[in-house]
C-alpha cells in the first residue's frame, strides 16, 4: 500500500519571510519543482499569510503546491488578527497546517480546537495537515505512543478519509534542535499512528503521515526509507531552496 500514497514534502516557513526574500525563496523553489517535473510526489510551501496572495501569484503553473501555516474555525466575524480558511483558499492555498505543536503550545491550543480548524479546512475546500507531538518529558516518561494516540482521536474530525487529510508527527524536542529520533523510534510512532487511524477513518492506509523534526538534505533520504513515513513537514531547512529541493528529491 505504501507505494500507492503520494509522497508530500512540505515546507513550514513559519514568521520568517519579507515579500523580496520571500519571493525570491519561493521562486527558486518553484523553479526547482517546474524543472524536476514530478508527477510521483508533492511539494508544498506555507508561508506566512502576508504572502501567501504574491506566492501563489509568483509560483502559478510550476507545480508548486501553496498552504497556510494556521486558520481560525469560523469563516469570518469579529476575530481580530485571524485568519480564515476561506481567506487561505481565496489567496491562492490549497493546504494549511492545523494543531502545529507551536500552536498548541504558544497559544495553548487544545486538541478539538485543532478538531475544529481542520473542519473548517474542509469548509473551505483546503487541505488540513493535523499535527501531532510529545514533548521531551513525555518521551523520556515512556508516553509518547499514549499521547499520540490521544491527540489524534482529539484532532481528527469525524468524516475524515484519505483524500481529506494529512497527518504529520513532529516530536517536539526535534523541531530546530538538530536532534532526531532513530529511525526505528520513527517506525514505531508511524505504524501506531497508523493502527490508531484504523479506528477513526475508514480508508486509514490511504492517509499520508509526514515526519517532521530536523530534516535535511543529510538524512532525508534514511527518514523517507522509513515504513509509514510518506513525506515530511520541514521548518529550518524550507527556508533554503537547495536544502528543500535536496530533501524533495530524496523523496
Amino acid at each position: 500500500m505504501a507505494r500507492t500514497r503520494i509522497p508530500l514534502i512540505a515546507g513550514n516557513w513559519k514568521m520568517n519571510g519579507l515579500k523580496a526574500d520571500g519571493l525570491a525563496l519561493a521562486q527558486a523553489v518553484a523553479a526547482g519543482v517546474k524543472q524536476a517535473g514530478w508527477t510521483d510526489r508533492e511539494v508544498l510551501v506555507c508561508p506566512p499569510a502576508t504572502l501567501i496572495m504574491a506566492v501563489a501569484e509568483v509560483t502559478k503553473g510550476s507545480g508548486l503546491l501553496i498552504g497556510g501555516e494556521d486558520c481560525h474555525a469560523k469563516a469570518s466575524g469579529a476575530h481580530t488578527g485571524d485568519i480564515s480558511a476561506e481567506m487561505l483558499k481565496d489567496a491562492g492555498a490549497s493546504h494549511v497546517i492545523v494543531g502545529h505543536s507551536e500552536r498548541r503550545s504558544d497559544h495553548a491550543e487544545t486538541d478539538a480546537v485543532v478538531r475544529v480548524k481542520a473542519e473548517a479546512a474542509w469548509r473551505a475546500g483546503l487541505l488540513p495537515i493535523v499535527c501531532i507531538c510529545e514533548t521531551l518529558a513525555e518521551r523520556d516518561a515512556g508516553k509518547t505512543l499514549a499521547v499520540l494516540e490521544g491527540q489524534l482521536k482529539g484532532s481528527v474530525p469525524a468524516g475524515a478519509t484519505a483524500a481529506k487529510l494529512v497527518v504529520a508527527y513532529e516530536p517536539v524536542w526535534a523541531i530546530g534542535t538538530g536532534k532526531t529520533p532513530t529511525t526505528a523510534e520513527v517506525a514505531a510512532a508511524h505504524a501506531h499512528i497508523r493502527k490508531v487511524l484504523g479506528g477513526l477513518v475508514t480508508d486509514a492506509a490511504g492517509v499520508r503521515l509526514l515526519y517532521g523534526g530536523s530534516v535535511k538534505g543529510s538524512n532525508a533520504a534514511e527518514l523517507l526509507a522509513v515504513p509509514e513515513v510518506d513525506g515530511a513537514l520541514i521548518g529550518g531547512a524550507a527556508l533554503k531552496a537547495d536544502e528543500f529541493l535536496a530533501i524533495a528529491k530524496a523523496a
